[in-house]
């Protein structure tokens, strides 16, 4: 695998493919306490005008978290990380993580992020800056 060192700015990262299911959208809510019923009941979610039950924003971000710490191994730190939440995600959407290098200094890479599901749409959006171990 390629060292974090010889990435260079518009390099991609490796992508992570995630679809997510009901019963991981229930282990993510019994893990977090957050029983929004838009997270876990269609009718209650329809009633709300949703096409239906919709994953946690959190847990969408979560993948994009570990598409950046599978790629960073033991070579650096996250130090800084944000998203914006642009879709819903659905339980059983594919969901595409990706990214590309956006600057980097001697012990930092600025990564810009994204997902997106199968329509090509995206559903997150976002910035990390990983620091590198020397």
């Amino acid at each position: 695998m390629k060292s974090l060192l010889d990435y260079q700015v518009s390099e991609p990262l490796p992508i992570r493919e995630w679809v997510p299911s009901d019963l991981q959208v229930r282990q993510y809510a019994e893990a977090t306490g957050d029983f929004n019923p838009i997270h876990l009941d269609d009718d209650y979610a329809r009633q709300a005008g949703l096409e239906g039950a919709i994953v946690h924003g959190m847990l969408t971000m979560a993948q994009i978290g570990t598409m950046l710490t599978d790629w960073i191994g033991e070579e650096g730190t996250i130090s800084k990380f944000n998203v914006r939440f642009e879709q819903i995600v659905r339980p059983n959407d594919k969901i595409t993580c990706s990214g590309s290098i956006k600057a980097r200094s001697k012990n930092t890479l600025v990564c810009i992020l994204e997902a997106s599901n199968d329509k090509k749409e995206r559903v997150l959006s976002g910035l990390a800056y990983v620091t590198l171990k020397s």
